[in-house]
């Protein structure tokens, strides 16, 4: 029964120890990002979205994340607003580096969203470019719709999935 305690025990301070992430990924692409890269300046804390050198101020006050049209990868009036206050944020703060993740909607197959996730990245990093960020510090992804945030067949769920992610890391490139 002792050897039964101290294995709990043992495997309880594992699962505590997985819990510290001091790595430098500063995003959540389901929650908006988190922030922890080991060095402060990823905002944990209460504190952390009032601080604009942080990735929590990022996410909750300047916004991550832009929505697209059905089957477009053309930047509306709000994704600009939303995009030029990002590219402020990044020339401020030179120490972030991004990627920029796009996303699709359940509708189509799987190489047509994949393709238009591309293209929705790239629409939302050249903006990005040409407001002055480096394009060394950007890089793209695609997820097509293989990372809904919203699982339903309802216009609502599909509007929140067709979207562009900025997702801060930290350093200054790649």
């Amino acid at each position: 029964m002792k050897s039964l305690s101290k294995l709990s025990l043992f495997a309880a301070v594992v699962a505590l120890a997985a819990c510290n992430n001091s790595g430098d990924y500063l995003g959540d692409d389901v929650n908006g990002g988190f922030g922890a890269n080991g060095n402060g300046t990823g905002g944990f804390g209460a504190d952390a979205a009032s601080n604009p050198t942080t990735a929590a101020y990022f996410n909750q006050v300047v916004g991550d994340r832009i929505l697209f049209a059905v089957n477009e990868s053309t930047l509306g009036a709000e994704a600009t607003s939303v995009l030029a206050a990002q590219a402020n944020w990044l020339v401020i703060n030179p120490d972030f580096s991004a990627i920029i993740e796009g996303h699709a909607d359940e509708q189509g197959t799987r190489e047509y969203n994949l393709a238009l996730g591309a293209r929705r990245a790239n629409s939302v990093k050249e903006y990005l470019v040409s407001q002055g960020v480096a394009q060394s510090r950007l890089q793209t992804v695609t997820y097509g719709k293989e990372r809904p945030i919203e699982i339903c067949s309802t216009e609502a769920c599909y509007s929140q999935n067709r979207r562009g992610v900025t997702v801060l890391s930290a350093g200054a490139g790649f």
